[in-house]
């Protein structure tokens, strides 16, 4: 059982806990992308297009295999039906006839050639209900071989574009669940910063709270003005409008987050961050060799050629000489016995060859030939483009990545700098000593580096995964 098995059962567990007894759930970003990529409607979507990418590679390597068909058509004729007679007349003769037939065929698709190599065999017979008389006719075995000599070979090119397809539907599938952790990671820092508001305003609330009581003590004592008494209970009411609307924003990204892990019920969520982060340097040179070997739009990029160099073949080849081969040789025999029918069997053999020249089609096929050109030089001229683009956007993601780890570090030590100065202006006014100008300065600076503290670690977290989805690597 691999690591990330392990993990869905222990969140799937911890989840099952979390309803059935405290109707609430703690999650950290691991346990909330291992739910995400195990239960959201984009993963349960990635998984759907990559079982229709493998049905559809079994369907194309079942081309290439023999095939076995059992057939019978039998039919039932009575009507009157225009007989030619031997002098050139007809007449009109009741038919009152039973057919039946039996047959049995093997076939092997030829990918060299894109013909079809096939062996039969099969036995009819006629039942005359008029004369109550019956036949057979069989063919114990022939063999055959039909294809188009000058055509568009399908299967050759098939053969180079299906296993190339279904490689880039199992990439698209292992960026889809990192996107998915990329897109999980977004909403739970959007949690985060609603929580973390939520907790700035609560405090706020308190502190407002407790130095507009400590006021009123004080300006019954007369050693602060009444202007600055009401200063501080017009913050009182502030941070409580700030608390009602941190409330609200808190139920909003709750619901965004539930309704995205796929969670059915009104379960309360709270998101642990992650803040222990990955400082190691990323080397680019090393990222892009990766990502060009991982991601799937390198191999998009290549499949849009070949299709267009496929589509150009066959623009090639409808344009000119047509010609149909169909070949075959065996046995067979008639007998009203089924023994006679089988009894020393004749050769018989049948070669059919269609030709078709197009001697004025007014240029259409000459057209189809530039027009296919056309598109395969332009996909051609698209690639190149989009590969040095995605090049450029890998070597960029991984600077970002790399300057966001030191400026979470930065954003850490602002939001315990201003804690600190936050703890000391507060000592400060509680003892007369500052003003409440300088207060709510450290107030204001503490809210901002909390913040932005937590949008650091937004940005990381969404660089470090989109990272991931270009790399496709741990």
């Amino acid at each position: 059982m691999n690591a990330r098995k392990i993990l869905l059962i222990i969140v799937g567990s911890v989840v099952t806990a979390a309803k059935a007894q405290t109707d609430s759930l703690r999650l950290t970003l691991g346990e909330a992308i291992a739910l995400a990529q195990q239960q959201s409607s984009d993963a349960l979507a990635a998984r759907h297009s990559l079982e229709a990418a493998e049905w559809s590679y079994r369907y194309h390597k079942a081309n290439f295999l023999p095939s076995v068909t059992l057939s019978s058509s039998p039919s039932l004729n009575r009507q009157l039906n225009s007989i030619t007679q031997p002098d050139g007349t007809n007449v009109f003769v009741r038919q009152n006839q039973l057919s039946s037939d039996l047959a049995l065929s093997i076939s092997q698709n030829v990918t060299l050639t894109g013909g079809t190599l096939f062996v039969r065999n099969n036995l009819q017979r006629i039942d005359e209900f008029e004369q109550r008389t019956h036949g057979y006719s069989s063919v114990p075995f022939s063999i055959g071989y039909q294809q188009n000599l000058f055509g568009h070979n399908s299967l050759r090119w098939a053969r180079r574009t299906e296993p190339l397809r279904y490689r880039l539907a199992r990439k698209q599938y292992a960026e889809t669940m990192e996107l998915v952790a990329s897109r999980t990671s977004t909403y739970f820092f959007m949690l985060a910063a609603a929580q973390t508001d939520l907790e700035i305003a609560q405090q706020n609330f308190a502190v407002s709270d407790t130095l507009l009581s400590y006021a009123r003590r004080r300006y019954e004592r007369g050693s602060i003005t009444e202007n600055e008494m009401l200063q501080l209970e017009v913050g009182k009411l502030t941070e409580e409008t700030n608390r009602l609307n941190a409330e609200a924003e808190v139920e909003d990204a709750m619901q965004t987050l539930r309704s995205y892990l796929g969670i059915k019920t009104p379960v309360a969520i709270a998101v642990v961050p992650d803040t222990l982060i990955n400082h190691d340097t990323v080397d680019a040179d090393e990222a892009l060799q990766l990502a060009l070997a991982n991601n799937p739009d390198p191999e998009q990029l290549r499949l849009n050629v070949m299709e267009s160099e496929s589509a150009l073949s066959s623009a090639k080849a409808n344009r000119g000489l047509k010609a149909d081969l169909y070949m075959q040789f065996g046995l067979s025999q008639k007998g009203t016995t089924l023994k006679e029918a089988f009894t020393q069997p004749l050769n018989q053999q049948y070669v059919s060859l269609t030709l078709s020249l197009p001697l004025l089609d007014w240029g259409r096929g000459k057209g189809q030939v530039r027009v296919a050109k056309s598109r395969l030089e332009l996909t051609q001229t698209q690639s190149e483009q989009a590969m040095q683009d995605f090049q450029l956007n890998v070597q960029k993601m991984v600077r970002q990545y790399n300057l966001q780890a030191h400026r979470v570090g930065i954003a850490a030590r602002t939001r315990e700098t201003a804690l600190r100065r936050y703890e000391v202006a507060r000592w400060l006014y509680l003892q007369g000593r500052t003003s409440l100008l300088e207060f709510n300065a450290s107030i204001s600076e503490k809210d901002n580096a909390q913040r932005a503290f937590i949008a650091a670690l937004q940005t990381y977290w969404s660089l470090y995964y989109g990272l991931r989805s270009l790399t496709l690597t741990p």
